[in-house]
């Protein structure tokens, strides 16, 4: 099942949409998948660090995928976020996306303890045996501490269910590194201002926390870019994404950014859980305007305009 399963297209790493109070908003949560599954996204992962992961119980998580599980039906693929501190947390998650009928998992690193590459390999190979499923390794050092380098590739890609590899390093010679080195393992883009050149060295998907609330205009540059080939037009759109890009990481504001970005289209995202708080109105307005000039640039584009 592994080595036949294709990543391909746009993946939305689902937020979680809380009240007032903190818990769990699940009917704003189906709608999201429902607005999502409508719009043509190709992809869900649930329990990323876009979805809040580290501010949620181990019990938590696996409700709310369950719930996304339950509610795709089959329609699209859906991976389950395993990163945690503790490997027990990690194995539980990737236990419990095997018996709710997850699609895989997305594995990343154990943030903060900082592991050798030999330790992170053999972390990554006990997650990966208890989920038995289609593997999407997630390199992020920036939140994680250490690389997921060749050592850990080398070991880890024996595994016949590594699929896949959500490269957001932020190091173009990392995508360079793996289109050569590492073609077996498909090559995701996790790094947004970065998606044309991943696609440019053969990237077929696109993990992407931003089309929570823009998903056609995503979804229109991987099909100029990896389904037409059309760098042209691609070039086009990223230039007209770039804008969003520089403000979703305005002052570290990621989360804010994309919840707000989810009540822009009239979905109910709510607040994050502490530490994190909401934007500002400046913040707010600035976004909505980015978010208008995108939309109508993007679109015209598609028209041939």
């Amino acid at each position: 099942m592994a080595e036949r399963f294709k990543l391909e297209g746009i993946y939305t790493p689902i937020i979680t949409p809380f009240d007032a109070d903190g818990e769990i908003e699940f009917d704003a949560l189906g709608e999201l998948v429902e607005r999502l599954v409508a719009a043509g996204v190709h992809g869900l992962i649930s329990g990323g660090s876009t979805g809040e992961n580290y501010a949620e119980t181990v019990d938590e998580r696996l409700q709310i995928a369950r719930f996304v599980v339950d509610r795709v039906k089959g329609r699209l693929p859906v991976f389950v976020g395993t990163g945690a501190m503790r490997t027990p947390d990690s194995i539980a998650l990737a236990q419990g996306a095997r018996e709710m009928g997850a699609t895989g998992i997305l594995l990343g690193t154990p943030p903060y303890s900082v592991p050798t590459e030999r330790e992170n390999a053999l972390n990554a190979l006990a997650i990966d045996r208890a989920a038995n499923l289609p593997v999407i390794l997630y390199n992020y050092p920036g939140r994680m501490g250490v690389e997921m380098g060749r050592d850990f590739l080398d070991r880890v890609g024996r595994s016949k269910n590594v699929i896949g590899i959500k490269e957001s390093s932020g190091d173009i010679n990392r995508v360079h590194l793996l289109a050569r080195d590492y073609p077996h393992i498909q090559m995701s883009c996790g790094m947004d201002d970065q998606a044309l050149e991943f696609f440019a060295w053969g990237a077929r998907s696109w993990i992407c926390a931003g089309s929570n609330f823009l998903p056609e205009e995503h979804i229109a540059l991987y099909q100029a870019c990896a389904v037409q080939g059309d760098f042209t037009k691609g070039r086009r759109i990223m230039t007209a994404m770039l804008p969003l890009m520089r403000v979703l990481e305005q002052g570290g504001k990621f989360i804010q950014c994309v919840k707000h970005g989810v009540e822009t289209t009239g979905l109910t995202a709510g607040p994050m859980r502490p530490p994190l708080k909401g934007l500002n109105k400046d913040e707010k307005r600035e976004l909505e305007q980015v978010i208008r000039t995108l939309k109508a640039t993007v679109k015209a584009i598609c028209e041939g305009n």
